[in-house]
């Protein structure tokens, strides 16, 4: 599968004026907003991406003041290179999702939806699309860093951190996410706002995080309560859908090994 997620910009700006990986802000204003307790985590060619007191949060670093640029050793030219290939690689992502071809040939019976041996949830919360094609997956903002899908499962998991039910399968995604690293990238989506992300309070999250204001893939899914979760193998069939909470680590190993 491509390397194909889109990448919209977040516009903040920095309080401080020095700063690297794992450094400390004691003050990070964002938007006319201040944050504290601040911890920078990583930084790309692109990005830098922190913690804070209230969850997690990037920044673009050619939005930054020019000396937090020549911190973070920017290089506009390297950015544009890599802004302009993300753009491709979206565009090359929708029209592969949107693009309803059949599966391989040694694939079609596999393709017709869950096998015998593959564990169902109990329950489902949504329309099944088990053994078919996801709907287009849309991101609005980005929260962490942009993982990379080539040749991985994908767990896309649907939650809000005003559910109860949501927040306590973090730390079981963050095992999942730790475990089968090789294999899956797991991606909670979420319809909530920045804002109301920032307020929340939920356990460490060690997985990729990500925005749609507008629910644009949990519509068409008609999904009714979270968490929901569809897995989606490397060559884009749906394998597994309903709560990650009825998941474990053998049964995630079973879709991980038949269907790679």
């Amino acid at each position: 599968m491509e390397n194909m997620i889109a990448k919209l910009p977040l516009l903040l700006c920095f309080a401080a004026l020095t700063a690297g990986a794992d450094e400390t802000l004691p003050v990070l204003v964002i938007n006319g907003e201040t944050y504290s307790n601040v911890t920078v985590t990583a930084v790309t060619a692109t990005d830098v991406f922190f913690q804070y007191a209230g969850g997690m949060g990037n920044a673009k670093l050619k939005d930054l003041d020019p000396k937090l640029q020549a911190h973070f050793h920017y290089d506009s030219a390297k950015d544009l290179q890599i802004e302009k290939q993300q753009a491709t690689n979206n565009i090359l992502y929708q029209q592969f999702l949107a693009t309803n071809q059949p599966p391989p040939p040694h694939r079609d019976a596999a393709a017709a939806g869950a096998g015998e041996d593959d564990f169902v949830a109990p329950k489902i919360n949504a329309r099944s699309v088990c053994g078919q094609r996801p709907p287009v997956f849309v991101v609005e903002q980005w929260l962490t860093r942009k993982p990379d899908f080539t040749g991985r499962f994908i767990m896309l998991v649907f939650w809000r951190t005003s559910s109860d039910a949501s927040r306590r399968t973090i730390p079981l995604l963050d095992s999942f996410q730790a475990e089968f690293h090789d294999r899956l990238v797991i991606v909670g989506i979420t319809d909530e706002t920045v804002d109301v992300m920032r307020a929340a309070s939920c356990p460490p999250i060690e997985y990729a995080v990500a925005i749609d204001t507008q629910a644009r893939m949990a519509q068409t899914l008609e999904i009714t309560a979270v968490p929901h979760c569809i897995l989606v193998d490397p060559h884009a069939f749906v394998r597994y859908e309903g709560s990650p909470a009825y998941l474990d680590d053998a049964k995630l190993e079973h879709f991980l090994t038949k269907y790679q």
